[in-house]
């Protein structure tokens, strides 16, 4: 856990940052870097990641906060309904991303050469695609994400990606009255929408993908088995995959309880997310443990691997 006072880094109205030991705020031109300090004397440069949540918007800090309580110096970088930034995500520009990205890089605390990505759901596809079209991304974790471009158009430097289609009419409602959106979207393998794939070939970061295989937001295991097939069939280095059986679409730090369904802020309705209690809750332990390993293995720090119990 995390003590101490808090400050910010502005980014145009986004936000950052949660360091572990004793880092201060250091003014830097129109930005200001600040920290989550906590009860510790292990001396830095630390492990940096950039963590990115989903469409739900705003800035969520709790999970950067925890983090930075095992030794990561963690970006909780906000993209969208936050201050001044967009109100919708119907069009984004990675350099927003990239300017985060490299003043993480750039941190004297942060250890180099390159930093990792967190993301889930629509923050797992954002993750794609800065690994995909930055620099100094080493490894990233997609927890529940997309393999295509979701929600809006995403610009960088000339080039658009568009988002991935979607047909109402195969939504299904359940006997609860809530909305079953898993098939909404439409296959980013066929036809236009194979626009909207993320270039996933071009990253030379290694990637996990952890996965609830009862994820009823969109087809998670279909995206992360695609995106596998499409960086071996180019010459990159498989991803790990980890599925969760029995497990939902928000898969949190430990101990968070289940959301098994709530309004989707694109879909203006409330829908289902899947998931069952007991088998949620003891995937959400091992995630931690996993994305922790993966990261303090590619990042530097300790190696190996947590061997996964579900």
């Amino acid at each position: 856990m995390t003590s101490g006072t808090r400050e910010h880094l502005e980014l145009d109205g986004g936000l950052v940052s949660c360091f572990p030991a004793s880092v201060r705020p250091v003014p830097k031109g129109r930005e200001q870097l600040g920290a989550v300090t906590r009860a510790s004397t292990e001396p830095g440069p630390f492990p940096g990641i950039v963590d990115i949540f989903g469409a739900g918007g705003g800035l969520l800090e709790y999970r950067a906060s925890l983090l930075a309580g095992k030794g990561f110096a963690v970006m909780a970088l906000a993209y969208y309904k936050y201050e001044d930034l967009p109100k919708t995500i119907e069009t984004l520009h990675l350099e927003y991303f990239e300017e985060a990205l490299n003043y993480l890089l750039n941190h004297p605390e942060v250890k180099g050469p390159g930093v990792g990505l967190l993301g889930i759901s629509k923050g797992g596809d954002l993750c794609l695609s800065m690994a995909s079209f930055l620099k100094g991304i080493t490894a990233a974790v997609i927890i529940n994400g997309s393999v295509a471009n979701v929600g809006g158009t995403l610009h960088y430097k000339g080039e658009t990606l568009p988002p991935l289609g979607i047909n109402r009419n195969r939504v299904k409602v359940t006997k609860d009255g809530f909305l079953d959106i898993v098939d909404l979207l439409n296959s980013p393998l066929e036809g236009p929408d194979q626009k909207s794939f993320i270039p996933i070939e071009r990253a030379e970061s290694t990637f996990l993908f952890l996965v609830g295989q009862d994820d009823h937001n969109w087809k998670s295991e279909f995206y992360a088995n695609e995106a596998s097939k499409h960086l071996q069939a180019n010459g990159r280095k498989k991803p790990q995959i980890i599925c969760y059986p029995g497990v939902g679409h928000y898969i949190e730090p430990p101990y968070f309880p289940l959301c098994q369904a709530s309004l989707h802020t694109l879909a203006d309705s409330l829908v289902i997310w899947g998931g069952e209690p007991r088998a949620h809750a003891m995937a959400q332990v091992d995630a931690w443990k996993q994305l922790q390993t993966f990261f303090h293995k590619y990042l530097g720090g300790e190696e190996g691997t947590t061997p996964a119990k579900l």
